[in-house]
């Protein structure tokens, strides 16, 4: 990076760039199976308004202060607040928490391709005589560590490559390709899908409310304080809210482009190809089980599990076509990946580039991406040894604690690294920035940056979210992300985590508020 510090090339690139670091694993993996467990429909309202409500606010808030200040997150939060500033460093924790894990998931997306690949060219089936089944394929996976480190490696080698060549000259040029590319082939695997026998029982599970139940997908209907939950988790981490990617790229934009339009854009976007994710998953995989059958009840339909075991089974299932639509859906899922990971490892890359800037130094781009890679690759291979959980090295097992009655962090590494970040920091970040900005800065702060404080329908719409809303749903996201990792792998603490969790999650809220609003002098540094 040279230093004068680099920009988009255009807002096109920015935009493909932004919605490439929202849309990943989760998308394909997550949303779906929580439409459908969460009540379809339903389900869907709820996420749309919080997507508005919280995830726009929220977006404009991190691309404005990335604009405003002109620096990554650790920059951006130093100049902005005296109180606040350490939380940016949450934001820097997150991505690099992120990648000890995501690296290896993008890992096992290039081995299920190169699978695909193999026998499409040379029917390894046939060769060997037997069918590749899902099941068998991921267990065999996870228990050769080495092979999942050399695809790790091999994923985190093309994320290091491409962020080596620079805003405009390496993650702009990828992402302008690579969205693209992921839409078309997601409508080919959409189209074969849907055309499955029995594909219209997925879409009844995602769609029509209720429905999860009365088929037998799910026992009872999760309340609607955990629907809200729910929906929030996946907007939230769907978004790429609070793991400093938003701000590192607003950093980078035009003085010129209009925050909230591309705001609206992005998580439009996110929301749609999150949508079509659902009508290219959900309809093989259900159509696939009830072939197979699999009782309602026992399908996979989210998580690793639904990527890498139902999946597979389907494309094995469909004939001679099926490795054909294997390479496609596991390609379309590796470009997903890659346009998430190299948005968290440009967090990281920036945060040293912006430090060697304003000690009036050029920054050397590629000697910050190697060590930066550097470092993700020693926790990756933590993450790709423990298989997880399957190798005998997760936290539990090191303990010598039983994994079934220990809490859902310490089955794996994945799980742990997942809790720290995406569980805890993300969720406590995002609900603090909303504090921050609310009592410390006031809304004046950003809205100065989006439209220069002009009274309107947004100034008033974002000063009632960022004060009432966001902070309220952040604290019952962080609540939610605590039950998920701090009960029981057996379930047998679920109702003391539930309590516990939303007494922590608003005592955090009103100990912020308390924070920014005791002494403040209404300052802030640009």
């Amino acid at each position: 990076m040279e230093n004068k510090r680099g920009s988009w090339a255009s807002n096109l690139g920015f935009l493909m760039a932004a919605i490439g670091s929202a849309v990943g694993l989760g998308n394909i993996w997550g949303f779906p199976n929580k439409m459908g467990a969460g009540g379809g429909f339903t389900f869907l309202v709820v996420y749309l308004f919080l997507a508005v409500f919280v995830g726009m606010p929220i977006m404009v808030s991190e691309l404005a202060m990335g604009r405003k200040t002109g620096r990554g997150i650790i920059g951006a939060y130093k100049k902005a607040t005296k109180k606040f500033r350490w939380l940016g460093w949450l934001g820097v924790l997150a991505p690099f928490l992120i990648m000890s894990f995501y690296s290896v998931l993008g890992g096992y997306c290039l081995q299920y391709m190169s699978l695909n690949l193999a026998e499409l060219s040379f029917g390894l089936s046939g060769i060997f005589g037997a069918t590749i089944t899902g099941g068998d394929t991921f267990a065999s996976m996870l228990t050769n560590p080495f092979g999942c480190v050399i695809f790790t490696l091999l994923f985190l080698a093309i994320c290091m490559i491409i962020v080596k060549g620079g805003i405009s000259g390496g993650i702009e040029k990828f992402n302008k390709v690579g969205m693209p590319a992921l839409f078309v082939m997601l409508l080919i695997v959409i189209i074969r899908s849907v055309t499955l026998p029995g594909a219209e029982e997925g879409l009844k599970f995602m769609f029509i409310p209720g429905y999860a139940v009365e088929a037998g997908f799910i026992a009872e209907a999760p309340s609607f304080i955990k629907v809200v939950g729910s929906a929030g988790g996946q907007m939230f981490f769907s978004l790429s809210l609070a793991m400093g990617a938003m701000i590192t790229y607003g950093s980078y934009l035009s003085k010129d482009e209009s925050l909230t339009k591309n705001s609206l854009i992005i998580v439009t976007s996110d929301t749609i190809i999150a949508l079509m994710a659902g009508f290219a998953v959900l309809p093989a995989a259900v159509a696939n089980s009830m072939a197979s059958g699999i009782p309602n009840n026992e399908m996979v339909l989210g998580g690793p599990k639904l990527l890498f075991i139902t999946l597979q089974d389907v494309f094995s299932n469909m004939g001679p076509t099926g490795p054909l639509f294997g390479v496609l859906f596991y390609l379309l899922v590796v470009i997903a990946a890659i346009t998430s990971a190299i948005s968290l490892m440009e967090v990281i890359a920036t945060l040293f580039l912006d430090r060697a800037h304003d000690a009036g130094k050029e920054g050397n781009r590629t000697k910050v991406t190697l060590w930066v890679s550097f470092a993700i690759t020693i926790e990756a291979i933590l993450v790709a040894v423990c298989g997880l959980g399957e190798n005998g090295i997760a936290p539990a097992a090191l303990l010598g604690k039983d994994i079934m009655s220990s809490p859902v962090l310490m089955d794996c590494w994945l799980d742990f690294m997942d809790c720290w970040s995406e569980g805890l920091a993300m969720p406590i970040g995002a609900m603090l920035m909303s504090v921050m900005v609310a009592a410390e800065l006031k809304p004046k702060y950003i809205l100065e940056e989006v439209n220069g404080n002009k009274p309107g329908f947004f100034f008033w719409f974002y000063r009632i979210c960022i004060i009432l809303i966001a902070p309220v749903v952040m604290a019952l996201v962080l609540a939610g992300q605590i039950v998920a990792f701090f009960t029981n792998v057996d379930g047998s603490n679920a109702a003391s985590v539930e309590t516990i969790s939303y007494i922590v999650s608003f005592i955090i809220l009103v100990v912020g508020y308390i924070y920014a609003i005791v002494g403040n002098k209404k300052e802030a540094r640009v």
